[in-house]
């Protein structure tokens, strides 16, 4: 049921924000490949992921992606790309496809996930 929600919500955004269905898709192959058992739902307009608990989401909004990571306050932030001041959750903000390798996604990912897990 959950894959079949995420497929509808990834098949929606094909047909109405491609641009922004390429980032959230590979932000996505991304986050499945850091580790093995990783689950995701649709929630809060956007996919979220968990392992043993929830670390990250992507969201589209109306002029770009963000990254949610649910403890990013409490990330090591090695590239300064981590954005926002509230007690807990940062964010990655993406423009474009190119920004996930730019901007270090995947080494966020897995220092969210570590996190996560441990």
């Amino acid at each position: 049921m959950t894959a079949d929600r995420v497929q509808a919500f990834l098949d929606d955004m094909r047909g109405h924000r491609p641009e922004h269905f390429a980032i959230v898709s590979r932000v996505r192959e991304v986050v499945l490949q850091s580790g093995a058992s990783i689950s995701e739902e649709v929630k809060y307009g956007g996919i979220l992921f968990s392992s043993r608990v929830g670390f990250c989401g992507v969201f589209p909004y109306a002029a770009h992606v963000t990254l949610e990571f649910s403890e990013g306050a409490t990330l090591p932030d090695p590239h300064g790309m981590l954005q926002g001041q509230g007690k807990l959750r940062r964010h990655i903000k993406l423009l474009s496809v190119s920004d996930i390798g730019d901007l270090y996604v995947a080494d966020y990912v897995a220092l969210a996930r570590q996190t996560a897990d441990a």
